[in-house]
C-alpha cells in the first residue's frame, strides 16, 4: 500500500536521480562535446549549432519535466502533510 510518506521518499529520490542525470549529461556534454559531436554527425547531417541547439532543449525540457513531474508534487505533498 503506497502511503504518502512513502510516495514522498519515491517523489524526492526520483528528483535527485533525475538532476544527477541532467548534471552528467551536461558534465559529458562539455567534456566530449567534440566526440560526441562527431559520432552524432555520423548518422545525421547536423551543424555543430544545431547539435548543441538540440542538446541544450533536451537538458531544459528534462530539467522542467524533473521539476514538475517531481519536485513539485514533493514539495505539495510536504507542505500539505
Amino acid at each position: 500500500m503506497m502511503t504518502i510518506a512513502l510516495l514522498r521518499s519515491v517523489l524526492g529520490w526520483s528528483a535527485l536521480l533525475n538532476l544527477l542525470l541532467v548534471v552528467v549529461w551536461f558534465s559529458l556534454f562539455l567534456g566530449f562535446h567534440d566526440r560526441m559531436y562527431a559520432w552524432h554527425r555520423r548518422w545525421f547531417r547536423l551543424s555543430g549549432e544545431t547539435f548543441d541547439a538540440i542538446h541544450y532543449a533536451g537538458m531544459a525540457w528534462y530539467k522542467i519535466a524533473t521539476w514538475l513531474l517531481f519536485i513539485l508534487p514533493y514539495v505539495a505533498l510536504r507542505i500539505s502533510a
